[in-house]
């Protein structure tokens, strides 16, 4: 890959849900930031067996066309306005990681 060559972006997070309406809301708005910033849903939940670690019930995997598009949408007013909705509704872990 050449070093002018655009890595795509990532959102990867687990979660435990405490509030499934917190959580609903939250996605709510938070499909709208991904469909704004082009975001689609790698892993949205399914199947899963944790092999070392801690066990989250939920895990998410979205790609974006660009690192930069990635922390972009994290950033945005809109996806800050998505998790004060969430506020305490998910114990979670959250990375932004820049990819392929």
């Amino acid at each position: 890959m050449a070093d002018n060559d655009v890595k795509k972006g990532y959102w990867v997070a687990k979660a435990n849900v405490n509030s499934p309406e917190k959580q609903q809301d939250y996605g709510k708005l938070a499909e709208a930031v991904l469909e704004k910033y082009n975001g689609r849903f790698l892993i949205r939940g399914g199947r899963q067996e944790t092999k070392e670690g801690e066990e989250y019930m939920r895990n998410v995997v979205v790609e974006f066309p660009s690192y930069e598009d990635a922390i972009d949408a994290y950033e945005s007013k809109e996806y800050q306005d998505a998790l004060k909705v969430l506020d305490g509704g998910a114990d979670r872990l959250y990375a932004v990681v820049e990819g392929y």
